[in-house]
């Protein structure tokens, strides 16, 4: 069902991760498979971020007509389980350079995208689903969550701004406040999804739509920059310098609020008597 596979791009061991490939096939006339597979569960790294940047090139200057990506994995269990945090942390060109880069390419890219989700899409790895035009999810394994609340590291504005531009209120506080883990038919229901089923179902997505169509014209990637222009700032190094700063003032901004607050502590709690 896969088709025939049309290149293999390698992704290197890096530190603990063994490497693995992301392989692109053709299930489908014009219609592109990008498997990922990078044991045990398809962690963002330079390594796979870079292999995956590299398949969307030779997709689109390679000489193969112009259709639709579907991002997958070779994983079951895992669509992505995120990002390496050590690695995120040590290699400061890591998440700027080459995370955001990705995330862009996705959201501006010049061919309709899907992500089809076998298992959990966790963190970085919903996101990475996110910054697809379409997505299809397992109905029966996996979830689809944003669990930074439950390790305490706060999301960052090039990570949230997708999830505010493309879902509804009450499913973005649901994600990001509660941290909750919606299955396929929730997903479909909170508009993280729009179907479930596997690669069957995203055929048919693609031959209801005519996706396979919308980039014949060359404009596909300039409409979506301009549909998402507010995601696609925030992606870019210009965007990425002026947010860090923002995060260092409203860090200050927070410890400021709390001396203050401490300060005045005891004279609150006699007040009230405590």
């Amino acid at each position: 069902m896969a088709g025939k596979t049309l290149f293999t791009i390698p992704i290197p061991p890096l530190n603990q991760h063994v490497g693995g490939s992301v392989t692109v096939s053709e299930p489908a006339p014009a219609v592109y498979l990008l498997t990922i597979t990078s044991p045990p569960d398809n962690r963002l790294t330079t390594a796979s971020c870079t292999a995956i940047l590299d398949a969307l090139d030779l997709i689109e200057f390679g000489g193969f007509t112009p259709g639709v990506v579907i991002t997958t994995s070779g994983i079951q269990k895992f669509f992505s389980n995120g990002l390496d945090l050590e690695h995120a942390i040590s290699t400061k060109t890591f998440i700027p350079g080459v995370l955001y880069k990705l995330f862009n390419r996705f959201l501006t890219y010049p061919m309709p995208t899907i992500a089809l989700l076998p298992g959990h899409a966790f963190a970085g790895g919903l996101m990475l689903a996110m910054h697809h035009d379409y997505r299809v999810m397992n109905p029966s394994r996996g979830f689809a969550c944003v669990n930074e609340l439950e390790f305490g590291v706060p999301l960052k504005a090039p990570m949230s701004s997708i999830f505010r531009l493309k879902l509804p209120a009450a499913t973005y506080r649901d994600l990001v406040l509660e941290a909750k883990r919606f299955s396929g038919e929730e997903a479909v229901r909170g508009g993280l999804v729009d179907r479930v089923g596997g690669l069957e179902e995203v055929l048919q997505l693609v031959r209801e739509r005519k996706l396979t169509d919308k980039a014949k014209t060359g404009i596909y990637g300039l409409l979506k920059t301009e549909m998402y222009r507010e995601s696609v700032a925030f992606l870019t190094q210009a965007g990425y310098d002026r947010e860090e700063e923002k995060d260092r003032l409203m860090i200050e901004n927070e410890d400021k609020r709390k001396g203050e607050a401490e300060a005045k502590l005891g004279a609150i709690k006699e007040k009230a008597k405590l």
